[in-house]
């Protein structure tokens, strides 16, 4: 714990990303580790893309996680916690980061060091990096989209406010039966339909128009079973 805190400067704020369960496990993570390491209720904020984009870095010092680092991000007394990949080097800001690990892993491997850590938010964490790096070959594949899922349905501030902000409520929550059903119903008919509504526009190209389901689940389902045919499929939302 001594090293995490010699690592990570006192934050003004965390900042997250809004639109899926990495962002939001990540960010309450790090909420637990602010207030470990500095004994402080940190205020947080979560963030979509476009919004993101034109949000203004005012602030003197950060953790930001779940979002890609960028130039305008490489300030002193900043910290970013992320996976995707990144196309500037930072020279100021301390960046954490690895593509083979989801934003959520990252942070709790910061959070174990200072000696936060639980059953409960061992299979969280678990969950939410099987979810966000899509690793379909593994057992507990179908119960991490049904988590994932949770934040998509419900939204971030919303299921916040439903787990009153305290993370290990998350686990086995009874919302999850709902994503089950869901999950069980939607995306075979959705699936089927989809499989009717390809429209080709090369020979190795197509277009597939989602109804209903799991956008992720289904073209990659729908990747398989044209892959002697088409190697790239583009969505279409209705």
């Amino acid at each position: 714990s001594y090293r995490t805190m010699v690592l990570l400067p006192e934050p003004e704020i965390i900042l997250t990303h809004e639109s899926d369960l990495d962002g939001f496990v990540s960010g309450l993570l790090l909420r637990k580790l602010a207030q470990t390491l500095h004994g402080i209720d940190c205020e947080m904020q979560a963030w979509n893309n476009e919004a993101w984009a034109k949000r203004q870095l005012l602030e003197r010092s950060a953790w930001v996680c779940d979002l890609t680092f960028e130039k305008r991000m490489d300030k002193p007394s900043w910290v970013v916690i992320d996976h995707h990949q990144i196309q500037d080097t930072p020279t100021h800001t301390q960046l954490i980061h690895s593509t083979e690990k989801s934003a959520s892993l990252l942070c709790y491997e910061l959070c174990k060091e200072a000696g936060i850590s639980s059953p409960k938010l061992d299979k969280i964490v678990h969950f939410s990096n099987i979810a966000d790096l899509f690793l379909e070959s593994d057992p507990d594949f179908d119960i991490a989209i049904d988590y994932a899922n949770l934040i998509k349905t419900y939204t971030f501030w919303k299921f916040y406010d439903v787990i009153e902000g305290d993370l290990e409520r998350l686990y086995e929550h009874p919302l999850l039966q709902v994503m089950k059903v869901k999950r069980e119903i939607e995306n075979p008919i959705g699936l089927e339909w989809s499989r009717k509504n390809i429209i080709e526009i090369t020979p190795e190209i197509a277009v597939v128009e989602i109804a209903v389901g799991n956008t992720n689940q289904i073209i990659h389902q729908l990747l398989k079973e044209f892959s002697g045919k088409y190697s790239v499929l583009i969505t279409l939302y209705r």
